[in-house]
C-alpha cells in the first residue's frame, strides 16, 4: 500500500469514527428525551392495547443487528396474540391478524415508538438501515452485507420511500408468501441502504429525520398518514 493510499484509508477510518461518536451521542440524547416526553403517550397506548385485545403490550421479534448480532426489536403489539405462528413475518395491510387498534397504530407509525428503547440500549440508531429477520438477511449478497457494519435504525430513506409497503403487498395479492417482498421490494430497499452506509453523515441523518416527519404528516393525497 502506497503512502497516499494509506493516508486515504486512515482519513476514511478517522472520519467514520468521528461520525460514529457524534451519531451515538445524538442517539442517546434523542432516545432518552423522547422516552421521557412520550411516557404519557406510552401509558395511553398500553392501556388501549390491553383493554381491547388479549396479549402483551409489546411485540418482541429477533432481528439481525450490527455485525450480524441478533437482538430483539420492540414494537407496540398490533396483531392478535400468537400471530407470528399463523403467517409470514411480513404483513400486508389487509392481514386478518391485525387488530382494530393495531391498524391505527400502524397507520400512524406509533407502533415503532418503543424502538427508542432499542436505541437507548445501543442496539439501534435513530437513523439507519431497517433491521430484517434472519431469513431475509441470509439472502444478502456480499455487497449488501455492508449494511450490517452500522447499527440498524428506526428510519432511513428506504423507510420513507416504502412507507406504504403493506398496501403494496396487499395489492400484489401475494401477502400469503414472501415473493412480493423478496423480489419486488427488498432489493430496492437494500440498494438505498448500501448507498446510505457508504455516504452517511450526521447532517444527512438530520435531513432524513425531517423528511420522515414530513412524510408522516403530509396530506393523504401526497402519501401521508393523515
Amino acid at each position: 500500500m502506497s503512502l497516499t493510499q494509506y493516508d486515504r484509508l486512515s482519513k476514511r477510518i478517522a472520519d467514520r469514527c468521528d461520525v460514529g461518536w457524534a451519531k451515538r451521542t445524538f442517539d442517546l440524547l434523542f432516545s432518552l428525551v423522547g422516552l421521557i416526553l412520550l411516557a404519557p403517550l406510552f401509558l395511553l397506548v398500553a392501556s388501549v392495547i390491553k383493554g381491547t385485545s388479549r396479549g402483551p403490550v409489546f411485540f418482541r421479534q429477533e432481528r439481525v443487528g450490527r455485525m450480524f448480532r441478533p437482538f430483539h426489536i420492540y414494537k407496540f403489539r398490533t396483531m392478535i396474540e400468537g400471530a407470528h405462528r399463523m403467517g409470514p413475518p411480513i404483513t400486508a395491510s389487509n392481514d386478518v391478524r391485525i387488530t382494530r387498534v393495531g391498524r391505527l397504530l400502524r397507520a400512524s407509525k406509533m407502533d415503532e415508538l418503543p424502538q427508542l428503547i432499542n436505541v437507548l440500549k445501543g442496539e439501534m440508531s435513530i437513523v439507519g438501515p431497517r433491521p430484517e429477520v434472519r431469513k431475509y438477511v441470509d439472502l444478502y449478497t456480499p455487497l449488501e452485507r455492508e449494511i450490517l457494519t452500522l447499527r440498524p435504525g428506526i428510519t432511513d430513506w428506504a423507510s420513507i420511500r416504502f412507507r406504504h409497503e403493506e398496501a403494496s403487498l396487499a395489492r400484489s395479492g401475494m401477502h400469503g408468501g414472501d415473493a412480493a417482498y423478496t423480489e419486488q421490494i427488498l432489493p430496492k430497499k437494500l440498494a438505498l441502504q448500501v448507498q446510505y452506509v457508504r455516504q452517511h453523515t450526521l447532517w444527512g441523518d438530520l435531513q432524513i429525520i425531517v423528511a420522515t416527519l414530513r412524510a408522516l404528516f403530509a396530506h393523504p393525497e401526497k402519501g401521508g398518514i393523515l
